[in-house]
């Protein structure tokens, strides 16, 4: 299975929605909290083509986006293969 990373930040329905999306999807993921980690959010923007918002999300180094783009995955039964 691939590394998932999540950057996330405090009071985020959408990275809720999204942790839980990847947790029934069986997604082991690192989460970044912005807030929290120096330097995240820099990291974060250089990674994701200079998308601002969260949550962003990777697997491997692969931008895969936000909540939105995941859940669009899911509902095209194409995550799962995805993160083989």
């Amino acid at each position: 299975m691939k590394n998932v990373t999540i950057y996330t930040g405090p009071f985020c329905n959408y990275c809720e929605a999204a942790k839980r999306l990847l947790a029934r999807n069986n997604a082991n993921y690192k989460e970044i909290d912005i807030a929290k980690v120096d330097g995240a959010m820099d990291e974060m923007i250089k990674k994701a083509n200079g998308k601002r918002t969260i949550p962003q999300i990777f697997f491997n180094d692969q931008h895969i986006g936000g909540y939105d783009e995941v859940r669009a995955l899911e509902k095209e039964n194409k995550l799962l293969d995805l993160l083989k």
